[in-house]
């Protein structure tokens, strides 16, 4: 595996290796079985003798991760979102990481634009600004203005950043695929298949033509409505590596001292969060899955009636529409408190085994969350829940589902910023009647009513067909009938062939037999009185076999006629 590294790589892994070790990670790493023959050697380095590190393995990892750069702190944030593969405290920790990357010069920026678009900055903007507003890892954010007076943000992905992009995943790929091999919970946990998953979501969010289709669905699926405003996609400035669109003025969904100060009823917000959250999710099934607080804003032109800005559309997430009813179904149960259905539907979905006990399982969801209700947000910790769950599902070897990482991501921060604005929100209150109104208009006469007004036009367009249709159906059905008959009549006459067959040839062996018998008994009773030599014996057992056999003969010659 590690033989087809390209020198810059293994120069890479060497830096990795002195990040750990800087940050006193070489212990964990030790505990691998792969390393373990070897763990002597760590007691045997000489800046170990007095080394003390002052802070937890969780802390470290993080700062570990930011050493080594915007990839690893990526990797890092969307690894945090996995409770099921990680300890409560490294998970805490790594949640804490900040994509702050320093920016790039504004030379090349321009110079980027300008190849993207064709045309020179001064001809497509009457101001470009400078100094970027905002720097990430993948793209960084410059303010400008177009010729008719419109402020837009200007998108640009970073140079250079799918070359390290790709460097940097491989890397991952051959850690992952050391930890399949030789950590215990390898297999189970599939990191591979993370890293795959982290792959694709980065090379996603390089393609800005992407980024922006995401935001024009958003903004179609809300249009109207009072919940959330979507910045509008200036599609003739957009290309893969850059991206342009109207420039959003807000309070930042963070700063909850400046919310306050302009009189923003902050209970109202929040509520609107969790409904924003279950729209996407259940109605759209396409929902934003980046919404950290740095990506949310409020609008505050009437702080009585707030709603929300969002921003960074380069991470979204749907759902099958399978999944999309198990989650509903099982939010309804656990809003109902009825720990037996969530169960049910856990082994139905086939997420564990069929041979589990839904007595125990239930037993066991019940143990995890009816401490949590009637609680308000304050008290609740969804992160402490999701870890008592997913230690639920490792004890009843429930499989990992990829599918849902986003969600789970969602939901994290959804919690957070519901924290911060409003504790005392009753999130169970808020979120059962939206889901008992989906769940509604799935099964109920408003999912009947949808279903025909959405297949309206493929009915009205079938409908001169209907009576055609209706008469080939039943010509077809008379001629299947008739096969059918004729099948019938075809196996009756054979199953009488097979009986007449096995008859006649219990009448042959019979009647062979008995004049072999005849023949027999003329050979070895010689004097015995008969006719022409034969005795009658002979002569009764001799015509009773001829008769058979002419009795086998005859019914034969009717079948052959037929």
């Amino acid at each position: 595996m590690l033989q087809h590294l390209h020198p810059s790589q293994i120069l890479r892994l060497l830096t990795i290796n002195r990040v750990l070790i800087r940050h006193g990670l070489d212990d964990v790493v030790l505990t691998l079985r792969l390393f373990r023959p070897v763990r002597f050697v760590r007691y045997m380095a000489p800046w170990n003798w007095f080394r003390k590190v002052p802070y937890g393995r969780g802390e470290r990892i993080r700062r570990a991760l930011e050493d080594l750069g915007p990839i690893f702190i990526k990797f890092g944030q969307m690894v945090s979102t996995r409770r099921d593969l990680l300890p409560d405290d490294i998970a805490a920790e790594l949640a804490r990481l900040q994509d702050r990357v320093p920016p790039f010069p504004n030379e090349q920026a321009r110079a980027i634009v300008e190849r993207a678009l064709g045309r020179p900055v001064e001809s497509l903007f009457a101001r470009f600004e400078a100094t970027p507003m905002a720097s990430a890892s993948i793209a960084q954010v410059h303010g400008a203005v177009l010729h008719d007076g419109r402020q837009v943000v200007v998108k640009v992905v970073r140079p250079g950043i799918e070359k390290a992009i790709r460097r940097d995943v491989e890397l991952m790929y051959v850690i992952a695929e050391l930890a399949e091999r030789y950590w215990p919970e390898g297999r189970r946990l599939r990191p591979v298949e993370v890293v795959a998953e982290y792959e694709q979501t980065l090379l996603d969010e390089l393609d800005l033509m992407r980024e922006a289709a995401n935001a024009s669905q958003i903004r179609r699926n809300f249009e109207g409505s009072p919940l959330l405003y979507m910045p509008e996609v200036h599609w003739d400035y957009c290309r893969q590596d850059v991206m342009v669109m109207e420039r959003i003025h807000g309070i930042p969904v963070s700063d909850v001292a400046a919310l306050r100060a302009r009189g923003v009823d902050l209970r109202l917000l929040a509520e609107r969060g969790v409904e924003i959250f279950f729209t996407q999710v259940f109605r759209h099934n396409f929902f934003h899955a980046d919404m950290h607080p740095g990506n949310i804003f409020i609008d505050v032109t009437d702080p009585a009636d707030p709603s929300y800005i969002a921003v960074d559309f380069g991470i979204v997430g749907t759902l099958s529409p399978a999944d999309q009813r198990y989650l509903a179904e099982n939010f309804y149960a656990f809003f109902n408190r009825d720990y037996a259905r969530v169960a049910e539907l856990h082994v139905e979905s086939g997420w564990v085994p069929p041979d589990v006990r839904v007595a125990e399982l239930e037993g066991a969801i019940r143990t995890v969350c009816e401490p949590i209700f009637e609680k308000p947000l304050k008290d609740i910790s969804f992160g402490h829940v999701l870890v008592r769950l997913f230690q639920t599902a490792r004890r009843f070897n429930m499989e990992v589902q990829p599918q849902l990482v986003l969600l789970e991501k969602t939901l994290l921060n959804i919690e957070g910023m519901g924290r911060d604005l409003y504790p005392d929100l009753d999130l169970w209150k808020t979120a059962r009647p939206f889901i008992q109104r989906w769940m509604d208009e799935q099964v109920g006469a408003r999912a009947l009513v949808r279903g025909l007004r959405r297949n309206l036009p493929f009915i009205l367009e079938k409908a001169p067909d209907v009576p055609g249709l209706l008469h080939e159906a039943l010509r077809q059905q008379t001629l299947a009938d008739e096969r059918q008959a004729l099948q019938q009549a075809q196996l009756r006459r054979l199953q009488g062939e097979i009986r007449d067959a096995n008859r006649r040839t219990v009448f042959a062996v019979l009647g062979s037999a008995l004049m072999i018998a005849a023949v027999l008994l003329v050979s070895r009773v010689p004097g015995m009185p008969g006719l022409l030599g034969m005795p009658w014996p002979a002569w009764g057992l001799g015509g009773l076999g001829l008769a058979l056999l002419l009795a086998a003969l005859w019914r034969r010659a009717p079948l052959e006629k037929a």
